[in-house]
C-alpha cells in the first residue's frame, strides 16, 4: 500500500510536471503584461514590455502586443509634434486590441487607409471608463495639446457610472497576491483558470467560507430612466471638470445602444460623435470574435474605414 501512495505520487507529479512543459512549450496560457498606476496617477500597463494574448483552449485566439514607452499596446511610440498630422484614439479593451496582433491594429489599418498621411496614437487600456479617458488627457496635457485630434470610444451605459476620477490602486495592488503569483510562475494553473477549470473549486471555497461573488451582468444597450439621467449627469460634470475641447474631441459610439437624451445633448452642446453602428449592422460577415463581443480583423477593418472617413473629412487630409 505504501508502494502504490509513493508511486502515485510520483507519477502525479511527472504527470502535473508533462503538463507544464506541454502549456509552456504550445503557449496555451494567457499572458497579461503587469500594470502601473505611473507618476500622473494614470493606470497603465508597465511599459517596454512585449507578449502573447492567449484565448481558449485550444489558441482560438493568438496575438502578439507590445507596450511601448507610454504604458499603451502600439507599434509606435507617441511623439506628437507642432508640424505633423496626429489623432489620439482613447478606450477600453476595444482600442487597446489585445486580440489582434499590434502592427495590425486598427489604429495602424487608418495609417494606412490614410496614405501615411496621420499618426494614430492609440490609448486602449481594459476597464478604461469615461472618467479615466478625460483624466488621460488632463494628465498629459502637454502631449494632447500637440495632438490634433482626439477621438474617445464610448459606450453610455457602461462608461457614466462615475463622476469623479480615482485610480483603481486595488486592481494594481492585486497583481501581487498569492493567485496571481502563482499564475505567472506556474502556467498550467494560468491555462486551469483560462478554459474555467478551476470555477467549481472557486465557487466551492466561497460557499465554504460564505463569502458571494458578484457577477455583474454586461449590459451596453439599455439601463432605467434613473440611471441613464445619472449618467447623463456623470458626463456633464467630466466634461466641465476636465474641460473637454469640443473643437477637437470626436465621440466613437454604437448609436443603436447609446440613449436618445445623450445623442440629443451632444447635438444640442455642440459635441461632436460617429456613430459606427451601420456599418457593423450592414456587414454580411461576422464583425465580432466568437468567444466575446470585441471586434475580430474584419469588424476592426470596419470601424477603420469608418473613421479613416471621418478624420479625412474633418482634418481636410486631401
Amino acid at each position: 500500500m505504501k508502494k502504490l501512495i509513493v508511486k502515485s505520487i510520483i507519477y502525479s507529479v511527472l504527470i502535473l510536471l508533462a503538463l507544464e512543459l506541454m502549456v509552456r512549450a504550445f503557449h496555451l496560457y494567457q499572458q497579461y503584461p503587469p500594470y502601473i498606476i505611473d507618476d500622473k496617477n494614470v493606470e497603465v500597463n508597465a511599459p517596454n514590455q512585449n507578449g502573447y494574448y492567449v484565448t481558449g483552449n485550444r489558441r482560438m485566439n493568438f496575438a502578439e502586443y507590445y507596450i511601448n514607452k507610454s504604458g499603451f499596446n502600439s507599434y509606435r511610440e507617441f511623439e506628437p509634434t507642432a508640424d505633423g498630422i496626429e489623432v489620439a484614439l482613447i478606450g477600453d479593451s476595444f482600442i487597446e486590441g489585445f486580440h489582434q496582433n499590434y502592427y495590425n491594429s486598427t489604429g495602424r489599418k487608418i495609417e494606412n487607409l490614410l496614405e501615411e498621411k496621420v499618426q494614430v496614437y492609440e490609448y486602449g487600456y481594459s476597464g478604461y471608463d469615461f472618467a479615466d479617458q478625460v483624466h488621460l488627457i488632463s494628465a498629459y496635457k502637454e502631449q494632447f495639446e500637440l495632438i490634433d485630434h482626439v477621438i474617445i470610444y464610448l459606450k453610455f451605459y457602461m462608461d457614466l457610472e462615475r463622476g469623479t476620477y480615482e485610480p483603481n490602486h486595488y486592481r494594481v495592488d492585486l497583481q501581487n497576491s498569492l493567485s496571481f503569483r502563482l499564475q505567472d510562475n506556474i502556467k498550467l494553473i494560468a491555462y486551469a483558470k483560462g478554459i474555467g477549470v478551476l470555477r467549481p473549486f472557486r465557487n466551492l471555497k466561497d460557499r465554504i467560507l460564505g463569502t458571494q461573488r458578484v457577477h455583474r451582468e454586461y449590459i451596453d444597450d439599455h439601463a432605467s430612466e434613473e440611471d441613464t439621467k445619472k449618467y447623463l449627469d456623470n458626463f456633464k460634470t467630466l466634461v466641465k471638470t476636465y474641460n473637454i475641447d469640443k473643437t477637437k474631441t470626436t465621440f466613437l459610439l454604437d448609436g443603436k445602444k447609446t440613449s436618445p437624451l445623450f445623442l440629443d445633448y451632444c447635438n444640442s452642446n455642440g459635441y461632436k460623435y460617429v456613430d459606427y453602428g451601420p456599418t457593423l449592422d450592414n456587414s454580411k460577415t461576422p464583425t465580432t470574435l466568437i468567444y466575446d463581443q470585441h471586434w475580430n480583423n474584419h469588424g476592426r477593418n470596419l470601424i477603420a474605414e469608418v473613421l479613416a472617413k471621418y478624420i479625412r473629412n474633418h482634418l481636410s487630409i486631401q
